[in-house]
């Protein structure tokens, strides 16, 4: 039988008002992404691509507009709603508890499905060797790999990761890559994410949304981009 999931998008984002309090961020924004599918916001600092974020994983304030996740309208859900309904978040602030161990860190978002403890440690081996220790002893490489871990235990839909590559080491860049590309390549997972980095990003996304002031001011594929980095350098505004 045809899973029926296939034929609508996994992540449907459309004109979407927002921010903090009554202060609006983000403006008429619409998206969509597809299971298997990988796209990448990018944007100068200050642009509203974090906010963006948190309003569709719930942690920001909608004004208006809608957000549906696997065809679910979860517009007015909570944050814990929205997880529960297939949506995972790997906050800039990565936000494991630090005063939980490793596999506690990840046994509080589980969810059935086939992500668990096993198959974290499997794509993560770094931190099973890390498996009893507290949170706040881990390095920031080892953070981040616990909190995409932890995203990845909820069994989502849809994972929103919010600058992953941040502040790591190159070999851990590069270790992130390789996992975020199998992610992908599994074809069951739509991943939106937000990333400074784009020679990472180009690589890994199919497509680039290009945001400024708060608007998605332009889309277009990450080959076409990878081709031409001065043209790319002109969209977002640093030349």
């Amino acid at each position: 039988m045809t899973d029926m999931r296939d034929n609508r998008s996994a992540l449907d984002v459309r004109q979407l008002h927002g921010g903090w309090g009554p202060t609006t961020v983000v403006e008429n924004v619409s998206l969509a992404l597809r299971s298997g599918e990988t796209v990448s916001i990018v944007g100068r600092n200050g642009v509203g691509k974090s906010t963006l974020l948190e309003l569709i994983a719930g942690r920001a304030r909608r004004h208006s507009g809608t957000i549906r996740i696997d065809d679910v309208d979860c517009s007015r859900y909570p944050t814990y709603l929205r997880s529960a309904g297939g949506l995972g978040y790997v906050p800039q602030e990565r936000e494991v508890f630090p005063s939980l161990t490793v596999r506690e860190n990840l046994a509080v978002a589980k969810r059935p499905g086939s992500w668990n403890e096993e198959r974290v440690f499997a794509v993560f081996p770094a931190i099973e060797q890390r498996a009893a220790s507290m949170g706040w002893q881990l390095s920031g490489g080892e953070q981040q790999m616990l909190s995409i871990g932890r995203a990845l235990m909820g069994n989502p839909r849809v994972l929103l990761m919010d600058e992953p590559m941040e502040g790591l080491a190159p070999v851990i860049v590069e270790q992130l890559v390789e996992v975020l590309r199998s992610l992908a390549a599994d074809g069951a997972l739509a991943v939106l994410i937000v990333e400074q980095r784009f020679d990472v990003v180009l690589n890994l996304a199919s497509r680039c949304l290009i945001m400024d002031r708060g608007r998605v001011v332009h889309q277009e594929a990450s080959e076409t981009l990878r081709a031409n980095p001065e043209r790319l350098a002109q969209l977002v505004g640093f030349d």
